[in-house]
């Protein structure tokens, strides 16, 4: 093959690796004008001024270490004099470096879209930069953080993964690096602050920190920093359970502003002081109506120790440690509360409050001092909250008066709450996340997306997710996350397996989906149906994949790949045929059968298995992760996590009460024989109206995909029918009479903000009925309807109709934006009851059995 040819199929193969985000622009060919990053035992040199931000210069340390990760070779990395050479590599900030600034001037360096940008960056090879050089590779950032995007930017190019410390990702070796010619940006995020929140973080993170660094301080937070930056993000909300950022090592904030990370407390600790120090040397009641002045100034000490470091500070006040502000708070109080608040700001700033960053978090009943009328100045970000669950309670009104400090998203991978914990293992799905994030920028909350991941990992790829789509949405559509997710997979562990590992990483997501692990129990499938066997035999044959594809890869990769994809794989698997296996011998025992005390021997040799799983993940690394896999989650008895594991129930029987009967074979599922199921995205037809139309959501929810209609923002539809946006779907039904027909609907909430989100459903030309996905459904604990909805991650609404027998039309019409169908069954009377409903079904005929094959894994 020739060289040309080499290259050319060099580029398709970036060009199809990169439709989820910008394109490739490093190559091991030197291609036509390829700048020599590495080539022939050498590199280029690396300079940056003196003058510089010291997290860019930090940030250049990591380029060069970066460089001889993948090369094996360490470039020079000059900070004093100007250097010369064939090619070297120019670093700095707009404004900031002499030399950058000088390009500016004398017209070599072309800033046009970045310079007074936002956290904007430009790399550009330029020709004769100075005297004593030939050719330059510049890296320029419109300010500090823009500066470092773009060095970490190049760092991934040439193949360093952001995980690389904190998922142990090798770098695959290289001995030429060559960057193409012309301008190379990503342009200016959309969304401003882009973080994270660690919470939750005990047992795991928190034994973890003590254990390699003496506890979470400024050696575990440097790392931390590290990370974010690489994945472009810039704000932290740190650990607080028990733990005070600024408190336990003073070095911490220091080294977060050095760094370039924006950062913050959570929505109830205000003026940046962690609610432990309060707990720690508080004086009197964390109540304003009777403690005011202790209160100020407890937190004029917060915004006093802040000094001129870069802070979102957090305004309002919530009760005492996380929750609701008793009864007779009101709303003149709160409003007190916050002006007295920026008073302090202003007071300790010497400057107006409006020019030190603020936020109002709309958490939990703060939402509804809000909507009964609270407010709060208009350079304030409202950050608008999820409901924990990942469903977003509420969103700006469309054409609603701009506010300065705009609109934010606090969202939710992990939660400490009822209905039930949720800090295991990754459940957040890629899809559904962008759902709702595409909600959220197409209503333009994009000042600030933070997210709780817990303890960080296990939450390695919807981090990733999350922080790329806030630096651009418009890059990410719903038909494109299967491609970022190969592409994500693609850079930890290479072309070979990507699609593969791709479709693991989205299949165990969406199996945890269905129901967290923390909320499984014997009783969440049903036997009759077999669909608990379907559960398992999905899992199994998910974890056959991962652990042939492990066979298959190179040594020095699998601690990686055990990380992020065969662990929570393998342990997901064992815990639902533990349940499987517990539900198998309860209903033996009822019967007497000869496999009751083989069963439950089993069950025992899962639980124990879990032990393992977990021992294996610890011992990673040479036990580098030890603990961060401690979480319990077997054996919640409600909302909190149990102290220990606990081995569920199992039955033993004496030999006197076993029969020589077997246990029964359920050879195929069976859900009874009239109804029809259908998945939303094979519709017959969609009918589109104006500017509405129907889009597909693939792979979002239990099915194959969902459907929704676009664009987000548009109005209700006043009247369904006639020609209004509807699906049509064309079914055979064998025989007339009443039927019921469920619809599948994601979680959704009504984030409009009125009566409750709506759709309607009619057969052929009857009227259609309109049905209200959140009647009595209010987003709080003990509210049975939200709880049922977010434990089984679906609302299912019916309606009933009356049909003859013969073909008809089955119509879903389109009342307000953002109603997500996943399924639709018409149940034409026995459908026999099941968690998941009945898989998809021929329209044309009735159900038939589906096989089932539910190989065990307790052996493995």
């Amino acid at each position: 093959m020739t060289l040309p040819t080499r290259l050319l199929l060099f580029l398709l193969l970036l060009a199809g690796s990169a439709t989820a985000q910008n394109a490739t622009y490093v190559s091991a060919q030197k291609g036509k004008g390829g700048f020599p990053l590495a080539a022939a035992g050498k590199t280029a040199a690396l300079y940056a001024s003196t003058q510089e931000w010291p997290g860019v210069l930090r940030a250049a340390r990591d380029l060069q270490a970066d460089i001889n990760r993948v090369t094996k070779l360490t470039p020079t990395l000059a900070t004093d004099k100007a250097p010369t050479g064939r090619e070297v590599v120019l670093i700095g900030t707009i404004g900031k470096s002499p030399l950058i600034d000088g390009l500016i001037s004398s017209k070599k360096l072309d800033v046009a879209g970045v310079a007074g940008q936002w956290e904007t960056f430009v790399l550009q090879v330029v020709e004769k930069p100075m005297a004593g050089v030939d050719r330059a590779l510049v890296i320029a950032g419109s300010d500090k953080r823009g500066t470092i995007f773009g060095i970490y930017d190049l760092s991934q190019q040439i193949g360093v993964s952001p995980w690389y410390w904190w998922a142990d990702v090798p770098t695959r070796p290289q001995t030429a690096l060559y960057v193409a010619p012309g301008r190379h940006t990503q342009g200016t995020p959309k969304v401003k602050y882009r973080g994270i929140f660690i919470n939750d973080e005990a047992p795991a993170l928190q034994n973890w920190s003590q254990e390699k660094f003496g506890g979470v301080n400024s050696k575990m937070y440097a790392h931390m920093f590290e990370l974010i930056l690489r994945l472009k993000g810039n704000y932290l909300w740190p650990a607080m359970w028990g733990n005070m950022f600024n408190v336990d090592d003073p070095q911490s904030p220091v080294l977060a502003d050095e760094y370039g990370i924006v950062m913050g407390t959570s929505h109830h600790e205000p003026l940046t002081r962690a609610h432990e120090e309060w707990k720690h040397a508080g004086k009197g009641a964390w109540n304003y109506q009777t403690n005011a002045a202790t209160l100020r100034e407890f937190w004029r000490g917060g915004i006093k120790r802040m000094g001129t470091r870069e802070n979102i500070v957090s305004v309002g006040m919530r009760g005492d440690g996380d929750e609701p502000m008793s009864e007779d708070s009101n709303i003149a109080l709160l409003e007190k509360i916050v002006a007295d608040q920026r008073t302090i700001i202003a007071e300790e700033t010497g400057k107006p409050a409006a020019q030190t960053p603020q936020l109002w978090a709309l958490y939990k009943e703060v939402q509804d001092y809000y909507d009964k009328g609270m407010r709060v100045p208009a350079d304030v970000t409202l950050l608008l909250c999820d409901d924990n669950w990942g469903n977003i309670r509420k969103l700006p009104k469309v054409g609603e008066k701009p506010r300065a400090g705009g609109y934010g998203i606090y969202y939710h991978f992990d939660y400490v709450g009822g209905p039930r914990n949720y800090k295991w293992l990754n459940t957040n799905p890629l899809p559904r996340i962008w759902e709702q994030m595409h909600l959220a920028h197409e209503y333009g909350a994009n000042q600030i997306w933070i997210v709780n991941v817990g303890d960080l990992k296990p939450m390695e790829l919807p981090i990733s997710f999350f922080l790329d789509y806030a630096w651009n949405p418009d890059n990410i559509g719903a038909d494109q996350v299967a491609a970022y997710t190969r592409q994500w997979a693609a850079r930890q562990f290479g072309d070979k397996h990507a699609a593969a590992i791709a479709d693991i990483l989205a299949k165990y997501a969406k199996y945890n989906a269905r129901r967290k692990p923390e909320l499984l129990d014997a009783d969440t499938y049903s036997l009759a149906t077999g669909e608990w066997a379907a559960v398992v035999a999905d899992y199994n044959a998910l974890l056959t994949r991962a652990e042939a594809i492990n066979q298959q890869l190179p040594t020095e990769t699998r601690d990686a790949y055990y990380q992020l994809v065969l662990h929570p794989v393998q342990a997901c698997a064992n815990l639902n045929e533990l349940y499987y296996t517990v539900a198998r011998n309860r209903q033996a025992a009822k019967a007497g059968y000869a496999t009751t005390n083989a069963l439950a021997d089993k069950a025992r040799a899962l639980f124990a298995k879990d032990t393992e799983i977990k021992n294996r993940y610890h011992a990673l690394a040479g036990g580098k992760w030890n603990h961060m896999m401690a979480q319990t989650h077997i054996g919640y008895t409600y909302w909190q996590q149990p102290p220990a594991d606990k081995m569920p129930d199992v039955v033993i029987l004496p030999a006197d009460k076993l029969t020589t009967l077997s246990e029964p074979t359920i050879e195929a599922a069976d859900y009874g024989n009239k109804y029809i199921s259908i998945d939303a995205e094979n519709y017959t037809r969609a009918v589109t109206a104006g500017p509405i139309t129907w889009q597909r959501l693939p792979d979002l929810g239990r099915t194959a995909g969902a459907v929704t209609t676009f664009p987000v923002t548009a109005a209700p539809t006043a009247a369904p029918g006639g020609t209004s946006p509807r699906l049509e779907y064309q079914v055979q039904l064998t025989s007339a009479g009443p039927v019921t027909v469920q619809a599948y609907l994601a979680p959704t909430l009504d984030f409009l903000g009125g009566q409750g989100l709506r759709y309607a459903v009619s057969f052929d030309d009857e009227a259609p009925q309109i049905i209200n996905l959140h009647t009595g459904l209010i987003a709080d604990n003990g509210n049975r309807p939200w709880e049922k909805a977010v434990a089984e991650n679906i609302i299912i609404k019916t309606s009933k109709h009356t049909v003859g027998a013969g073909e008809h039309t089955l119509k879903f019409w389109r009342v307000d934006p953002g109603v997500v169908l996943e399924k639709l069954v018409i149940d034409c009377g026995g459908l026999k009851p099941s968690y998941l409903g009945p898989p998809p079904t021929a329209t044309g005929a009735p159900a038939v059995p589906r096989a089932i094959k539910a190989k065990g894994i307790g052996q493995r």
